[in-house]
């Protein structure tokens, strides 16, 4: 199993700094939740363990495992087990759900079992109660937003990745689907032990997905971290207290 460890790192987009000095370790088998006020950097993160080529690394280290990855390109990373369940899904036209899955599938393994992959695509299916039509649609052709992040998570199931992104998983969720998701999340974890990196601003999502660990960011790197107990204490105080005491403390310290 591998650990995701970031290293000092300092991003920009458009010449703008997002991440400053930025330094996170997560390892398999834990959960680790981002939270934040808008605008501090906690997609852009996401995106750039991902490999997008619109954000620039100024300096700092991105490790999974003992191989560097600042440099490889998207599907390299997928390929090493990283994945992202993205926050606007796009949607992919001449593409099925199912031919997508199976062409990745047959990519990274050599005993690819056909029927195995359709008894498996079924059940994940009728477990996040989506449509049977879906599967052989284009790739969110015609979805709502919440049948789009249920899509995200089927991929998940299929392609079994060993370090998991959910980028506000859970926007565009009605109360039954939010649930659903949740729980789903949650049955892959205690399946496969996978490390989870998950950004949201609502506690909501939390009463289904169980983090060890909780951070909240501002400015582009995290200011705070604790247990799940400081979900509540976000909840209570908000982000400007937290960002407020933070502060404090820096200022005592220097």
């Amino acid at each position: 199993m591998t650990n995701l460890k970031i290293k000092n790192l300092t991003v920009t987009v458009n010449n703008k700094e997002i991440l400053k000095d930025f330094n996170l370790e997560i390892r398999p088998g834990e959960i680790h939740v981002i939270m934040g006020p808008n605008g501090t950097g906690k997609s852009t993160l996401t995106k750039i363990i991902m490999g997008d080529p619109n954000y620039k690394i100024v300096k700092g280290e991105i490790y999974y495992g003992d191989t560097l990855i600042n440099d490889l390109a998207v599907y390299e990373r997928a390929r090493l087990g990283i994945f992202l369940g993205m926050q606007m899904p796009m949607e992919i036209e001449g593409v099925s759900n199912a031919d997508f899955l199976r062409t990745a599938l047959r990519s990274k393994n050599e005993n690819f079992k056909l029927y195995s992959f359709i008894k498996e695509l079924d059940k994940t299916v009728t477990d996040l109660k989506m449509g049977k039509d879906m599967i052989h649609r284009g790739i969110n052709e015609g979805f709502s937003g919440g049948e789009r992040k249920k899509n995200e998570i089927l991929q998940m199931h299929i392609l079994k990745p060993s370090f998991v992104m959910l980028d506000e998983i859970d926007s565009g969720l009605d109360v039954d689907s939010l649930k659903i998701v949740g729980e789903s999340v949650m049955d892959y974890f205690n399946e496969e032990k996978p490390a989870i990196l998950l950004v949201t601003h609502y506690q909501r999502l939390l009463d289904y997905i169980k983090p060890d660990f909780v951070h909240v960011m501002a400015d582009g790197k995290i200011i705070k971290s604790a247990d799940a107990s400081l979900v509540k204490v976000i909840e209570e105080e908000g982000f400007d207290k937290i960002k407020k005491s933070s502060t404090s403390v820096i200022k005592e310290n220097e």
